[in-house]
Order: C-alpha cells, then structure tokens, then sequence
C-alpha cells in the first residue's frame, strides 16, 4: 500500500542558521575504539604514528566536526598527565568505568596529532568525578596558555610549542549517573561545576563550557536535575548536555522507529527548563543544548553479553559494545539527525557515540579492514550535503499509533538551503506502507531566480531491513539513487519505500 506524502520546501521557514559542530563525534578510551581502532601500529596501513589511514579515510568521509574525548564514563577516573610525555615512562592504570587496563599509549598529544590528520576540532571533558577544580585548571593551562609557565614549558618539552587552543570544554560527564565515578546529586555538582567554570574562564574567557544534564531522559531525576544544576551554573556555562540512547525492543520495528519523537521531546524539555530558570532570573541569557552523546545502542544485548572478569583480570582493550547495525537502525540513525537539524536553533553542538568499533559506524579487524556499518550511511551524507540554513519541511502523510508518544508522523523531513540550492533530508517510518511523495519547491524556485534541478539522490533502504555490513560481506549494504526521482513544473517526486531514508540535493 502506498500513502500520498505532500509538502512544500519554502526558504522563509527558516529554522536557524547551520553550526557545523552538529556534525560532531565522540571518542572515548573504551574496547577498541583507541587500541586497534584508530591506532594499531603493526596494521598494514599504520603511518608513523601508527594510526590507520583506513580508518583516517573513512573518518574523512563521515565528516565529523568536532570530537568530544577522553570519554565518557572513563574520564570520571582519568588523570591527563598519564597520557603525556614520553610513552615509555606512562603508567599503566586500571579504567573502572569499562573494568580495562588503559596503557595511556594514546593520549593527550597523540589523539590531537590524529584530530589533525582527519581534519577535526578538539572537545575536551574534564574529570570531575575523582578530581576537582584544580586539576581542571591545571589541565586548561597545558592546553591554551602561551604565557611562559611550568605547565607550557612542559607542552612545550612534549612536542607542542603551541597551545592547543581548545574551545569547547565538557564539565564531567553524566554526574547523575550512580555507576559515575565521583557520582553526585544536582546541588553538589551544581557547585563544583559552577566553581570549576568561573576558575576556568579567569584563565581563558574565550571557552565554552557545557554543564552536564541528565543522561536520559527516563532518569528519575530528569528535569529537577537540569533547573537545579543551571540554577547554580547559569552564569558560567554556554550549553547543557543531553544524552540519549535507542533501541529495537521485543521485535517492535514501529515503535523503534519513533525514537526521533523522543529525542525531539527530550530537547524541547531541556530546552523548557533552562528558559524557565532564566525567566525566573529576569536575563535572556539563551542556554544552548550539546546533545553529546546520542545513536543506536542495544544496551540489552550488551547485557547478556558483558564478560564477568575476575578480580584480577583487567584486559587491554577487549572487544566491548561491538552492536553490528542493520538497515533498520540506519534509518533510525538518519531520522535522528533530521531532528537535531529541527532543533538546530537550539542544538548548537551534538555528538555520535562514537566512532570506530565501538557501537560505531565504522568497523575494524586487527591486522585486517575496515568498514562501513549502515548507520554510516545517513551520518555522512547529511553531514556532506547539509548547506547553510536549516528550514522546516512540513509533510501531510498521516500517522501511525505509538504505545509511547500517541499518534507519530509518518513522514518526517527537513532541509538545508544556500545561495545554489536545497538539500532535502527525509524518512518514511512506516513498515507497512510505502509513501509517494510531491513536494512543492515554487518558493525555492523564485528564491533561487530559476527551477530546481536534481544533482544527487541517494537513499537507504532494502528490502531485509535488518540487512548489515559485516567483515565477511562488507558492501552488502550502501545508499543507492533513487530510481524514480524528478522535477517538473516544480514539484519534486518519488517514492519513499517502507522503513527508508532518503537525501535529495537540489541545484
């Protein structure tokens, strides 16, 4: 069965302008994402830093902006000073958060010098888990200040005259998390961050720092968590974190593929939240949301995988949280990122999680290739096609019932314009009923002063939706042409097949 898709691509829906940074990754010491991911020296391909240009090329391709590092979970127990100066003379720690042996062969220096060679701007988290404002400070000077100091002359014996010149610094990572090390309820860390920020901007007023929000948006203390910590924070900090997860449950494609409605109403919440503090405050002072952590992520399965080690057993990065992706969770991947580009007037910063082997859209073998998951598909593409402004593309095609979020658009798009033309970013969520969609594009066309033409198509879909790429068959899936796209008269067409995404650039 087939549903009639109809809307129009008109530039004066203008959303907001398009910040890069939306495009974002996340790196975390974590499996093997560092250690025969992006760096194994004995690889085929490894260059003299022993980082794979494999793996450097497809992080190229997926055109990720910024990278938010060290972690995650693993920097509430991190000290940056393991991870400089000479390799030889590093410490071997234990990693609690993933119950691993980090051998700090991969730090400070050495992921910069890896940001270089993909083209990729630095985000750092600082721990304030086990650590406080302090070492913060301590870690901001290495990092920015040219002034002659202990700290610079340090850098600078390590290799790296030059400051780093990092300008968005995370404060901690998910503090409202019990299996946080250093975990705290809000008021606390509401404090230690707010302290931390005001220590941090004496030192370097050009940051921009994120506060930490909830983790989810299921926590129980979600909402009361944000008003308390911008309560306390709201002078100091430029962003509020969000952090969200999806998954198929019991075998309910159609409810998976709801989860951009949950990722919009959790933006929107936060969103809500820091505007009433504001309101109370009597500023408009406008906090921004760095979504840093979001994607696919089958915590269940992981679940019932997880090794139980012994007490003394603390492997060197195992295989961990290694999801292998289908056509379905690509489709997922792509709705997601046409929310956060609804939102983008807001959504100033936001971070896949995360980027090589684990639960990530690019895989590696030890000593073997590396390859495209599904997921891989959407990220790049978008991030390639995206143009400068973000407009609104309401689509009538009616809805399907959700058990969580009530009646759910079936399609759902938005676009991209600049001075040479559209991109058009759309999904069709239904797994029943595929959708033949008209789209108006009179107002782009006497925007741009001539008639749209077509310059690529692509689309993800098959007809197995849980299709993947695997090391034994690594191109069993890709984004191919739409076959019946067109314009005339103009008016854009073409059909949009069950679970599918599709990215449309008009010239």
């Amino acid at each position: 069965m087939t549903i009639d898709a109809t809307g129009s691509l008109d530039p004066r829906r203008e959303i907001a302008d398009l910040g890069r940074r939306l495009f974002g990754g996340f790196v975390e010491h974590l499996g093997r994402h560092i250690y025969d991911g992006i760096h194994e020296p004995t690889h085929p391909s490894a260059d003299a830093d022993g980082f794979r240009t494999d793996v450097i090329d497809l992080v190229r391709e997926l055109g990720v902006s910024t990278i938010r590092y060290p972690g995650g979970n693993f920097v509430s127990g991190y000290r940056w000073e393991d991870g400089i100066g000479p390799r030889d003379q590093r410490p071997r720690r234990l990693d609690l958060a993933w119950h691993a042996t980090e051998t700090n062969q991969v730090g400070l220096h050495e992921f910069q010098d890896w940001l270089d060679k993909v083209g990729s701007e630095l985000m750092l988290a600082v721990n304030l888990g086990t650590r406080d404002t302090a070492e913060a400070l301590d870690l901001l000077e290495y990092v920015n200040t040219s002034v002659d100091t202990a700290r610079t002359r340090e850098r600078a014996a390590n290799g790296r005259a030059r400051p780093f010149g990092v300008r968005m610094w995370c404060l901690g990572n998910e503090m409202d998390g019990p299996w946080q090390l250093g975990h705290r309820d809000a008021d606390d860390y509401g404090k230690l961050a707010s302290r931390t920020a005001k220590g941090m901007r004496q030192l370097d007023p050009s940051i921009e720092l994120v506060a930490c929000g909830s983790s989810g948006r299921t926590m129980p203390t979600f909402g009361a968590w944000e008003r308390t910590v911008l309560e306390h924070t709201f002078d100091d900090v430029d962003f509020i974190s969000c952090h969200a997860y999806y998954q198929e449950t019991d075998g309910d494609a159609q409810e998976f593929l709801a989860s951009g409605v949950d990722m919009a109403r959790f933006i929107e919440s936060v969103v809500a939240t820091a505007d009433h503090v504001a309101a109370v405050r009597k500023i408009d002072k406008r906090i921004m949301v760095s979504f840093d952590e979001w994607n696919v992520w089958y915590m269940d399965r992981w679940a019932e995988q997880s090794v139980s080690y012994r007490p003394d057993e603390w492997p060197v990065a195992p295989r961990q949280l290694e999801d292998r992706y289908n056509v379905l969770d690509a489709v997922v991947v792509g709705d997601l990122l046409i929310t956060l580009l609804q939102h983008a007037d807001r959504v100033r910063s936001a971070s896949l999680a995360q980027l090589v082997n684990v639960i990530a859209p690019i895989m590696t073998e030890p000593g073997g290739p590396a390859w495209r998951q599904t997921t891989f598909f959407p990220f790049a593409l978008t991030s390639r096609l995206a143009a400068e402004r973000v407009v609104e593309v309401p689509i009538a095609a009616g809805t399907f019932p959700s058990e969580r979020f009530g009646d759910v658009a079936t399609v759902n798009a938005v676009a991209t314009i600049d001075d040479d033309g559209a991109s058009l970013f759309v999904v069709n969520r239904s797994t029943t009923e595929s959708a033949s969609l008209r789209l108006d594009l009179s107002a782009l066309a006497a925007a741009l002063g001539h008639e749209p033409a077509l310059a690529e198509t692509h689309l993800i879909h098959d007809e197995d939706r849980y299709a993947a790429n695997t090391l034994d068959d690594p191109e069993r899936v890709g984004a191919a042409p739409i076959d019946d796209a067109g314009v005339a008269a103009s008016v854009l067409s073409f059909t949009l097949p069950v679970v599918s995404w599709a990215a449309v650039r008009l010239t």
